[in-house]
């Protein structure tokens, strides 16, 4: 399953113009290469919507099963709750659409290791901000069917329902990977993604139009977006008719153009 209802407050103003998961990191929407990762690993692939829930239901392939929150999105242990039925007791593998990895990341050792019975989270190390004392998860994991089973479609988040209690038992199976990666909740973030992607070069959507008489240093240019001759584009992201300056403080500055 792919988490794809989140609202992005956090990348506002990005968010205003389409949903988090059609954000594109390297030119390609996020939820794209979520479905990338899980696809080599699993018989049936979930996204749930909720916010532009039209915009991204056009975008996804027809296979993908489409699971519909309103009219409030349900949280990561909701929206599992809510595929119940489709799940039908299978195991779970689940990724957030906001997860940015490199392309070196190959999950088939994370999943062939997996003793089917504790929930597998991937892992980064992170004592900043850790989840698990110095590890930080990093959107990937691994649920039993049977704890799946448990879960409601009621708002909730899955660490609070479940991973939690499974903690402080000494039932969760961490897993660290070195693998780059990048949480895009953030504009900041967001921008540190897209050069991670690209070796640290700016990144041109297909159909954008970047003027020769413009600079564009360490920034994004949406898809069918523009940049004029004189312009200036440090550290920023040109998406359609908005620029976001990314400031050193990490504070977004967005400004029409």
């Amino acid at each position: 399953m792919v988490l794809a209802a989140g609202a992005g407050r956090r990348l506002a103003p990005l968010t205003r113009l389409r949903p988090k998961a059609l954000c594109p990191v390297g030119g390609r929407p996020l939820v794209d290469l979520a479905l990338d990762r899980v696809r080599a690993h699993v018989d049936d692939v979930a996204v749930n919507l909720h916010h532009g829930a039209a915009v991204l239901d056009a975008h996804l392939p027809p296979e993908v099963h489409r699971s519909l929150e309103a009219p409030e999105a349900l949280g990561t242990a909701g929206a599992l709750g809510a595929l119940r039925p489709w799940i039908a007791g299978r195991h779970v593998l689940v990724t957030n659409a906001d997860a940015w990895f490199d392309v070196d990341l190959d999950l088939h050792e994370f999943v062939d290791a997996w003793d089917r019975e504790r929930v597998r989270l991937l892992c980064v190390e992170d004592p900043a901000r850790g989840d698990f004392g110095a590890l930080r998860y990093c959107g990937v994991a691994l649920l039993p069917g049977r704890l799946v089973a448990d879960l409601a479609p009621t708002p909730s988040g899955l660490y609070e329902v479940q991973w939690r209690a499974e903690a402080a038992a000494g039932r969760l199976d961490l897993v660290a990977t070195t693998s780059p990666f990048v949480d895009c909740g953030t504009p900041a973030d967001y921008l540190r993604a897209n050069l991670a992607a690209s070796g640290g070069r700016s990144v041109v959507g297909p159909g954008a139009r970047v003027d020769p008489a413009a600079t564009v240093v360490r920034s994004v240019v949406w898809d069918r977006s523009e940049v004029l001759a004189g312009e200036v584009l440090v550290d920023s992201v040109r998406a359609g008719p908005l620029t976001v300056l990314i400031r050193g403080d990490e504070t977004p500055i967005g400004l029409g153009t």
